[in-house]
């Protein structure tokens, strides 16, 4: 939400208007997509705390706890910075995301144990966020910034008994890991509740999945549950609790030069 917040539910302010059925599948992918984002907006800042549990099929585990941080910028997209609390390994990195409507999105990445903060190159963005089944390019995505993908809409299903409208995304932005994404709707609430990732080959890479949705501030919709489920086996859960919102924070929170503070 939003990881996702990172992570699916930290959005953009976009007027949008109540998607109908009458649409062309291109224009109804695009408005659903719209109404997402405009009804998941308007919290100002945001943080919570969550726990990254890393399973290997081998039957490995790894947790990780972090706080994440987002504050919307209007007109454009988001800020978001992810710091690490736990184990002693990661201890002290952070990572700052600037996700853009129409420029491309920016990047940087903390490391305690060199004390510099180093910028994300647009080819690692593909690459594992700290050792999970989630890249950097996600992260972004979960930033709702509609000039990004060309939508269509596919169909309305059921998932788990929940009715929801499915719209295919695919990346219009450079250097993505994608060739496209299929993304379940609710078609209630409007948050996004399951997306499939095809890789460039068009091969189904992996599978987030998000529970557990809480309501909050009278009409924001958050999950404190999103699984990523790679073809692999291996899987990362992400849980979150304690949100926070409209807590003050302000632009020069979330600087480059904060990072080293």
């Amino acid at each position: 939400m939003a990881l996702l917040t990172l992570l699916v539910s930290w959005p953009v302010f976009l007027a949008a208007t109540s998607p109908t059925a009458g649409d062309d599948p291109v224009s109804h992918g695009r408005e659903i997509f719209a109404e997402v984002s405009a009804r998941n907006g308007g919290y100002g800042d945001q943080q919570a705390n969550v726990t990254m549990e890393l399973r290997r099929r081998s039957g490995g585990t790894t947790t990780r706890v972090m706080n994440m941080a987002t504050l919307e910028v209007p007109n454009d997209g988001a800020r978001t910075i992810v710091s690490f609390n736990n184990p002693a390994d990661v201890k002290g990195t952070e990572v700052l995301t600037y996700t853009h409507s129409t420029a491309d999105d920016e990047q940087w990445i903390y490391l305690p144990a060199f004390k510099r903060v180093k910028q994300i190159s647009d080819a690692n963005k593909t690459t594992s966020f700290m050792g999970s089944e989630f890249t950097y390019e996600d992260l972004n995505s979960m930033n709702i910034q509609l000039p990004k993908f060309d939508y269509r809409y596919l169909r309305t299903e059921e998932l788990d008994g929940t009715p929801c409208q499915v719209v295919e995304r695919v990346p219009r932005y450079a250097r993505s890991a994608y060739k496209r994404q299929v993304v379940w709707i609710d078609r209630d609430r409007y948050v996004v509740v399951k997306i499939e990732y095809y890789d460039t080959r068009d091969v189904l890479a992996k599978t987030l999945s998000l529970a557990k949705f809480r309501k909050y501030l009278g009409s924001l919709w958050r999950a404190d549950e999103m699984s990523m489920v790679s073809a692999s086996g291996d899987s990362t859960l992400l849980t979150w609790r304690d949100y926070k919102f409209k807590s003050g924070l302000a632009m020069n929170d979330f600087s480059v030069s904060a990072l080293k503070r």
